[in-house]
């Protein structure tokens, strides 16, 4: 059975990490969802309109494997002003399922807790107002610890992407997809 991933989308979401995420892990032969925090269509932070397959509200108890944020501002905050959102961060932890985040996303999984103790890596300067004593926070472009997989940006979107792919499918399943993207290393 294939892996079943959520991409929840706000307004103002960072569109270059959604598209990216959403169509290397859909190269992948994954099962990608993404739902709306409500019923318009997503205008992205760089005014790129996006129209999610659903709303949140009509997939809020479907089972995932995988959950990822987009960044961007001010998509991460509306996310987590969302309690639905982190309503699914604690079903996805408690079910020991992937739970990832790039850019200033991050901040919505720290605000609800499940960072704790973890290796983190995130946009500069976007988890600066918050209380990161409880984290190790590093400047990689992709960091896993655990069932949480974080990511710095809009330039790391790509290998965010191919790591997730990894975690779900394995070594091969991310070589399938990365080498006809012809990616310069």
């Amino acid at each position: 059975m294939k892996p079943k991933v959520l991409i929840p989308l706000a307004q103002g979401c960072e569109e270059l990490e959604a598209v990216t995420l959403i169509d290397l892990l859909r190269r992948a032969g994954i099962e990608v969802i993404t739902a709306s925090l409500t019923d318009e269509p997503v205008k992205c932070s760089r005014n790129t309109q996006i129209i999610a397959d659903t709303t949140l509200d009509k997939v809020i108890n479907d089972d995932f494997d995988l959950m990822v944020l987009p960044g961007g501002l001010p998509g991460a905050d509306h996310l987590n002003a969302d309690p639905r959102i982190h309503q699914m961060i604690d079903r996805l932890a408690s079910e020991n399922k992937q739970i990832a985040a790039i850019c200033a996303a991050p901040k919505v999984l720290l605000e609800n807790g499940i960072l704790d103790g973890k290796q983190v890596t995130a946009y500069p300067g976007s988890l600066s107002a918050m209380d990161t004593s409880r984290i190790k926070l590093n400047d990689k472009p992709v960091q896993i610890d655990g069932n949480v997989i974080t990511s710095k940006g809009p330039g790391t979107a790509m290998e965010f992407a191919l790591t997730l792919i990894e975690k779900l499918l394995g070594a091969d399943a991310r070589k399938q997809v990365e080498e006809p993207l012809q990616r310069i290393t």
